[in-house]
């Protein structure tokens, strides 16, 4: 294993392991508490295909006329990824991408997808982040979450879309999503067959083989110490945005769970 993965990995360690052993997990009771984890955790699963399709910009042509860009390799990597993120199959075998599937599990469960689908809406229209996010409400943490990943994608460096990619989302994701599947279907059997789905999809794909291929990837783009480091940083800080996100979530479910209390 390179030498600067395994040290990030180490310096990384105590941020996965709060990810994983998050308290927003143990506070899903029922089916409207997940409800309120997925309509903000969307906005995550959709900035993921964004951050996805700008290192497959970066990393291999997608103009026309066509040349050769970049090292083959790296593009073998980053297309072979994008295949399974953009193109999976549901568990009837139909062409979705993760993101599509996701809704399809919010709709099971009764989450509401009005919000995300007016971000989108808005944000077709003008590309005016602010003003998507204005317009459908959405939560701050989630709004800072997705404003850090835009702020990595528009600075155009490679090296640090790869390594939140990477580090803050491919490699965590296995860990992180092991502490939501566990019981999950023993609580709500009839509401959330998808997501149920759609994260053991993730753990057995990013888990088994599109974490091994997105370290590689970052390996052959980080190239300087300088590269690493600000490779580092970056991750440091993606991982401390999902924190904050799982406490907005967090914060959201126990103050439903307050307001229900005092009005019974």
């Amino acid at each position: 294993m390179n030498a600067h993965i395994e040290r990030i990995k180490k310096n990384i360690e105590p941020l996965r392991q709060q990810i994983i052993n998050h308290k927003v997990y143990s506070a899903i009771k029922d089916v409207d508490d997940l409800k309120v984890f997925m309509q903000y955790h969307i906005y995550a699963v959709w900035d993921f295909m964004s951050l996805l399709k700008a290192l497959q910009k970066n990393l291999t042509c997608t103009s026309i006329p066509w040349f050769p860009k970049g090292d083959a390799e790296t593009r073998h990597l980053i297309n072979e990824i994008v295949v399974g993120e953009e193109a999976d199959v549901d568990s009837f075998g139909k062409r979705k991408s993760h993101f599509e599937l996701y809704l399809d599990a919010m709709q099971q469960c009764g989450a509401s997808k009005n919000e995300i689908e007016k971000f989108i809406t808005e944000l077709k229209k003008n590309g005016d982040f602010t003003s998507a996010f204005t317009l459908a409400g959405t939560p701050k943490e989630a709004r800072d979450f997705v404003d850090f990943t835009f702020s990595i994608i528009v600075s155009e460096k490679d090296y640090l879309q790869s390594a939140i990619f990477t580090f803050g989302r491919e490699d965590l994701i296995p860990g992180m999503f092991h502490s939501i599947v566990n019981d999950i279907d023993k609580k709500f059997p009839e509401s959330v067959a998808i997501f149920k789905y759609y994260l053991e999809r993730h753990i057995e794909v990013d888990g088994d083989h599109h974490s091994h291929l997105a370290l590689q990837m970052t390996a052959n783009l980080c190239q300087t110490e300088q590269h690493w480091k600000e490779a580092e940083e970056a991750t440091i800080a993606s991982l401390q945005k999902r924190i904050e996100l799982w406490d907005g979530v967090y914060k959201q479910i126990t103050a439903k769970k307050d307001l229900m209390t005092a009005t019974q």
